[in-house]
C-alpha cells in the first residue's frame, strides 16, 4: 500500500491541469483534482471559448449589411446583449459540466474546493483537511494583471466581461495586447463607442510589424478610437453611474465601462509554494526545467502558471508531457519552436515562426514574400477592407521560418500553413503547389 492519500494531486482544473489528471489515471495512477473557481480553467470559463462566441457574434453585425449585397433583402437588425450573454454563459456551463464528466469518468477525485501546499507532498483544503500525495502538479494559470491607480476598483478585466448586465455605450479597454484588441473589435461591432488606451505607443508587441500596423490602420477607419503614451491617472465615478477616466497626455473620457486588459500574472500569490522551497521569479511564476518538474523534486508545474507561453494548446501539450512522462513510462519534451498563435480581432490575425525582424537579427539575410489583396467577398460587398499576408524565408536555406496573416479566417488558414513551417518546407514547396482557386487561402502559394 502506498503510503500516500494519491499518487498525484493537482491544483487547478484548467485545461493542462485536467489533461495531466485524466491521461496520469489512464495510466492507473490515483489523482484528485482540486478546482476553487469553476472546471475548466480560464479557458472553458472566462476566456477562449466564450470570447469567441462573442467573436461569432460581433461578425453578424457586418455580415448582416453585406448580406445585402448578395440579394438577400436583410432588414435593420436589433442587437440584443442580454440573449448573446446568456445563451454565451450557458454553452460554458454545458462545458463545464462535459469536464467534470471526463474527470468522473477517470475516477479522478474532484475536491471543490482552494487548496494549498503545505510541504513537498502535501496539501491543505480550505476546510482544513489536510491530504498527501506523492506528487504535486500546479496548474493554477493565470490571472487579470490590474495596476494601481486610484479608482482602479471601478474597472472590469475579462474575467468580468462576460457577465456585464448591460452592453456599454462607451468603453475605454487598456491594453495594447491581443486580449484588448479582441474586446476592442467584439464591442465596436456591437455599437459601442471603444477607445484603446496605451501606456506605450505599439499594439500587439511580438506580432510582425506590418500585421499590427495593418490591425491599427482597419480598427481606426472602423471607428475604434486610439490613446497611446496615455498612462491612467485615475478613473471617478460619476453620480450618474458614468466613469470619468483621467489619463496622461490626453483630455479625459467618460465611459460608461473601463475594462483592463494589461496582461495576465501567473496564479501563484498565497500557495505556499516558496513556503514549500518551490523557486518562483520575478514575475511568481514556477521556475521549472523542460520536464515541467521544479526546484521541489515532488512537485510539478504546467501552463501559464510558469509563464512560457500562456496558450491553451500549450498548456494541454504540457498537461500530457507531464503524464506521459511520470507515469506513462514515455518521456516527453515539448517543443516550444513554431507555436501557432491567433489574435481573433475583427479582422483576425494568424501567425507562426519568426517576424520579419527577428529573421533579419538570427538569420541576416532574408526574403520576404508578400500579398496585399481584397478578398473576393469584400469586393461585392463593397467593403474596401484588405487583407496582408506575408511570407519570411532563409535566403541561405529556402526554408520558410515565418507566416504572417491578417484577414478573414487568417487563423483557420494559417492551422494548416503552419505544418508547413514546422516541417520545415521551403518556399519552393509552396510554390510547387497547386492553388486552391478560388480561396484566399491560394495566396500562400502564388507569392512572388
Amino acid at each position: 500500500m502506498s503510503a500516500f492519500d494519491y499518487d498525484l494531486f493537482v491544483i487547478g482544473a484548467g485545461s493542462g491541469g485536467v489533461r495531466a489528471s485524466r491521461v496520469a489515471a489512464s495510466y492507473g495512477a490515483r489523482v484528485a483534482v482540486a478546482e476553487e473557481h469553476r472546471v475548466g480553467g480560464t479557458c472553458v470559463i472566462r476566456g477562449c471559448v466564450p470570447k469567441k462566441l462573442l467573436v461569432y457574434g460581433a461578425h453578424f453585425a457586418e455580415d448582416l449589411k453585406d448580406a445585402r449585397h448578395f440579394g438577400w433583402d436583410v432588414p435593420d437588425c436589433h442587437f440584443d446583449w442580454d440573449r448573446l450573454r446568456d445563451n454565451v454563459l450557458a454553452e460554458v456551463t454545458r462545458l463545464e459540466g462535459l469536464y467534470g464528466q471526463t474527470l468522473d469518468n477517470h475516477k479522478v477525485m474532484v475536491f471543490r474546493s482552494r487548496a494549498t501546499v503545505v510541504g513537498p507532498q502535501k496539501v491543505r483544503l480550505a476546510d482544513g483537511q489536510e491530504i498527501s500525495a506523492e506528487r504535486i502538479l500546479i496548474a493554477t494559470g493565470g490571472w487579470p494583471f490590474v495596476p494601481e491607480f486610484p479608482g482602479s476598483e471601478h474597472a472590469i478585466t475579462s474575467n468580468e466581461v462576460f457577465h456585464l448586465e448591460k452592453l456599454p455605450k462607451r468603453i475605454v479597454i487598456a491594453g495594447g495586447g491581443y486580449i484588448a484588441n479582441e474586446f476592442a473589435g467584439i464591442f465596436n461591432e456591437f455599437g459601442s463607442k471603444v477607445t484603446i488606451v496605451n501606456r506605450g505607443d505599439t499594439i500587439l508587441r511580438g506580432y510582425d510589424e506590418q500585421i499590427r500596423d495593418r490591425l491599427l490602420q482597419i480598427s481606426m477607419t472602423k471607428g475604434i478610437d486610439f490613446k497611446f503614451n496615455a498612462p491612467f491617472q485615475s478613473i471617478e465615478k460619476n453620480d450618474d453611474g458614468t466613469l470619468a477616466v483621467h489619463l496622461e497626455n490626453c483630455d479625459a473620457i467618460i465611459a460608461d465601462a473601463v475594462m483592463i486588459a494589461t496582461g495576465r500574472t501567473p496564479n501563484t500569490k498565497g500557495l505556499g509554494l516558496e513556503d514549500a522551497g518551490v523557486a518562483l521569479d520575478a514575475h511568481g511564476a514556477v521556475k521549472v526545467d523542460e520536464t515541467n518538474q521544479s526546484s521541489v523534486p515532488s512537485i510539478y508545474a504546467v501552463g501559464d502558471v510558469t509563464n512560457r507561453i500562456q496558450l491553451t494548446p500549450v498548456a494541454i501539450r504540457e498537461g500530457q508531457a507531464f503524464a506521459d512522462s511520470v507515469f506513462g513510462g514515455k518521456p516527453t519534451v515539448v517543443d516550444y519552436h513554431n507555436v501557432p498563435s491567433a489574435v481573433f480581432s475583427h479582422p483576425p490575425i494568424g501567425a507562426v515562426g519568426m517576424t520579419e525582424a527577428e529573421a533579419r537579427n538570427k538569420l541576416g539575410s532574408i526574403r520576404t514574400y508578400t500579398s496585399d489583396f481584397r478578398a473576393m467577398k469584400n469586393v461585392l460587398a463593397g467593403r474596401n477592407e484588405r487583407a496582408l499576408y506575408k511570407m519570411i524565408v532563409n535566403a541561405a536555406t529556402d526554408q520558410v521560418v515565418g507566416l504572417h496573416m491578417i484577414g478573414p479566417d487568417a487563423p483557420e488558414i494559417l492551422q494548416a500553413a503552419a505544418v508547413a513551417v514546422k516541417a520545415g518546407l521551403t518556399k519552393a514547396d509552396f510554390d510547387a503547389t497547386v492553388a486552391l482557386h478560388p480561396s484566399m487561402a491560394e495566396e500562400l502559394v502564388l507569392l512572388k
